[in-house]
């Protein structure tokens, strides 16, 4: 059990979801407002949820030329949490590399 309280369904599904993402090891911030909860997880990565259903930037569809989205329903926090982590896992492959140093001009 989460050890903050959320207000309002979306927030209080965010909540949750964060709590599995703890578990899956993985960092995150819960944002509400409106209706809607953000869960940040790393650059490129925001979860939105409407308490119903969380969704997710999954890739870009190169083909159509615009973003690609996966959902999954907010009663399952933990699956959605180990298909996010997966992404997580890609983007930070990504954007966790060192930049090599380079040398100053001679």
């Amino acid at each position: 059990m989460s050890s903050t309280s959320y207000g309002s369904r979306a927030e209080r599904a965010a909540g949750r979801l964060r709590d599995a993402l703890t578990r899956q090891r993985i960092a995150s911030h819960v944002t509400a407002g409106h209706g809607l909860a953000l869960v940040s997880l790393w650059y490129g990565l925001v979860v939105w949820s409407n308490g119903d259903r969380f969704w997710w930037c999954d890739g870009w569809n190169e083909q159509l030329r615009r973003p690609r989205y996966a959902s999954h329903r907010a009663s399952e926090p933990d699956r959605a949490a180990q298909r996010i982590a997966r992404r997580y896992a890609q983007l930070h492959a990504l954007h966790s590399r060192p930049v090599p140093a380079q040398r100053p001009p001679a």
